[in-house]
């Protein structure tokens, strides 16, 4: 039918320019985001493609659901402000005759982000996880990179090395300043060093250097040469941390339905049922204003995506915390949104708006006190 045809090509020239320019934004933010990360020691910086590939297919349902928003509205935008939609409601077609083509188009779309954000986010979530956990685990030696001050996994140590070789087992111009748990400090330079394994110890031989050693409470300082000294690099100290919220699967959520699990589940659930409602809302919310032109439906647009998206947010907070119930939350945010969406659009189906309806009540009331003067 020409009808369906015509309105699921353009959703679908829609869609594609929206979610480029979409995908280019959000891939940009979060590529400057990840570099910072890098240069604050938090990510591998020879695993920044990763990080950033693990990120973005995390936020795919978020920009799916947006770029289909914003399709549709553009596309009943560009229809009313070409007189298209007089020309449709004219041959008998209602504004809920709509919802037909627009949701062929859509609940493709619909199952992707579905199945995204039950299955994809918490696996890409998972997998970012585990490349920041490796990194910081790594050993003392593998922290230390030519020309920089590096501190250790624990904290209390800070090295320097000037140059080293290609095999990363010697290097020149050593420094180390470390604390003990005593609060005794220690500076350790030297001209050379190595790395040699006494057993199953990785120990770090200096060459030619000295040491300076400061005991609390005491105001001299014990000034020692050697031309040979050894300490021991240990592995990293960070513990195991626990596994976050939006790594776990949904399959776990489900199994373990404690306050936490089941905020983070009915965020899952809550995205996938946001995209469904977005889609009705921009059926029944788009108008043709000409004063208002391109700007106010995108104002709109994107104002709503942000209101309904703080409050998914904030619903899980709720649930986690225990403040409400998760069928509370879904039935009270969600449903009420779906109804609201219906009625609104009953109303322009109806041709009715609140602006009428009050001027209609005012008309009336003044035909009563009229009738009752007389």
């Amino acid at each position: 039918m020409l009808f369906h045809s015509s309105i699921r090509k353009e959703l679908a020239r829609s869609f594609g320019a929206t979610l480029v320019v979409l995908f280019t934004i959000v891939l940009t933010m979060l590529l400057i985001r990840t570099l910072g990360l890098a240069s604050r020691g938090s990510v591998n910086p020879e695993e920044i493609a990763l990080v950033l590939g693990y990120t973005v297919i995390g936020r795919m349902p978020t920009i799916l659901t947006l770029a289909l928003f914003i399709a549709i509205v553009f596309t009943l935008s560009r229809m009313y402000r070409d007189s298209e939609m007089i020309i449709w409601f004219a041959s008998g077609r209602s504004l809920g005759g709509f919802i037909g083509p627009v949701m062929r188009f859509s609940w493709p779309i619909l199952l992707v982000i579905a199945l995204m954000v039950f299955f994809v986010w918490p696996w890409a979530n998972q997998q970012t996880d585990n490349l920041r956990d490796r990194f910081e685990r790594r050993g003392d030696l593998e922290r230390i990179e030519p020309g920089q001050f590096q501190e250790s996994s624990s904290g209390r140590r800070v090295f320097f090395i000037d140059k080293d070789t290609a095999d990363g087992t010697e290097g020149r111009n050593i420094f180390i300043s470390s604390t003990e748990k005593d609060g005794s400090e220690t500076v350790t330079s030297a001209r050379s060093g190595r790395i040699e394994w006494l057993g199953e110890r990785q120990f770090l031989m200096l060459n030619n250097g000295q040491r300076l050693e400061s005991e609390p409470g005491q105001s001299g300082l014990k000034v020692s040469e050697f031309e040979e000294y050894g300490t021991q690099i240990g592995a990293s100290t960070i513990s195991e941390r626990g596994e976050a919220l939006k790594a776990r699967s949904s399959w776990d959520l489900i199994a373990t339905p404690n306050s936490a699990n089941l905020g983070e589940l009915g965020w899952r659930i809550g995205l996938a049922i946001t995209a469904f409602n977005f889609v009705l809302i921009a059926v029944a919310t788009t108008t043709g204003n000409p004063r208002a032109g391109r700007g106010g439906n995108l104002f709109f647009t994107l104002f709503a995506f942000v209101f309904y998206y703080n409050l998914l947010n904030l619903g899980q907070s709720w649930v986690a915390s225990g403040q409400v119930s998760l069928a509370g939350y879904m039935l009270t945010l969600h449903g009420g949104v779906l109804a609201i969406t219906a009625f609104w659009m009953f109303m322009r189906h109806q041709n009715m708006s609140v602006r009428g309806w009050i001027n209609a009540r005012r008309a009336q009331r003044a035909r009563a006190l009229e009738s009752a003067a007389a």
